[in-house]
């Protein structure tokens, strides 16, 4: 059963724009509060990966957040906007999980793959944009997580590292027409699915270091002004090719498989 939720867009991680826009949220204020806990928790888990100036600005969003925040408009190096089109996105949430005996669990469920900084600006945003006297509550519950960044007591914290799986990337989707290929995604992490899909690897295919590598310097050269390609947009596919390359290439160094031929060599 779904007690919370926020979802963030931003751009990713390594691209060089900043901007961020809200996607739909339930933040329940009443009762447990779960809205409040979500966004404390949201801000406790990325606040020391914020860097000193974002540390140093991060009160007086805060401060400016208890009157509402217009946008668009410009916040901690970050732009903030409305529009999510060509954005990536980060979904945090609080569960209930019944398990096998019946019994329930609640789980904090941290999306982890985007940078720190728009998901703090992210849960602000969506505290400013309540009614007033839930938005005290919330804004609350954000200026505890400065002040003590911890984590709720009593949940279990899940954190996924490469996306939420089967939530779909902001990268074109590859899907064929009847839907095949879309259910083949359904258990791939949406960040791990982005990288394969720059790279044109399909759900079903196995991702070997070798092809990985062999597939970037060939989509490198076809994207490369040097090499007759359009000078428009260049570095930005240049950086998403690398960023996807970068992905893959931890994944598979950090796999089972690998480690036992590295073992074997």
């Amino acid at each position: 059963m779904l007690l919370a939720e926020l979802n963030i867009w931003h751009t990713r991680r390594h691209m060089p724009t900043r901007r961020i826009a809200l996607g739909d949220a339930y933040l329940p204020m009443s009762g447990p509060g779960w809205g409040a806990v979500l966004l404390g928790a949201v801000v406790a888990e990325h606040l020391d990966d914020l860097d000193e100036e974002q540390r140093e600005l991060l009160p007086r969003l805060v401060d400016d957040a208890h009157a509402g925040l217009a946008v668009p408009r410009i916040a901690l190096r970050y732009r903030l906007q409305t529009d999510t089109h060509g954005l990536d996105r980060s979904r945090h949430r609080i569960v209930s999980e019944v398990g096998v005996a019946g019994g329930a669990t609640l789980v904090l469920e941290i999306d982890r793959h985007g940078a720190p900084a728009p998901q703090i600006i992210g849960a602000v945003m969506a505290a400013a944009g309540l009614p007033p006297t839930p938005r005290r509550a919330a804004l609350r519950a954000v200026e505890v997580a400065i002040d003590r960044p911890e984590l709720p007591e009593g949940l279990v914290v899940r954190r996924l590292l490469e996306g939420v799986p089967g939530l779909q990337p902001f990268a074109p989707p590859m899907a064929d027409a009847n839907g095949v290929d879309a259910e083949r995604w359904r258990a791939v992490p949406a960040e791990r699915r982005w990288a394969m899909e720059v790279l044109g690897l399909r759900a079903d295919m196995t991702v070997e270091r070798r092809d990985v590598q062999a597939r970037f310097r060939r989509l490198v050269r076809l994207a490369h002004p040097d090499h007759g390609a359009a000078r428009d947009g260049a570095a930005e596919r240049l950086a998403e090719l690398s960023d996807a390359r970068e992905l893959l290439l931890a994944s598979t160094d950090s796999s089972p498989d690998s480690a036992r031929a590295a073992g074997s060599g």
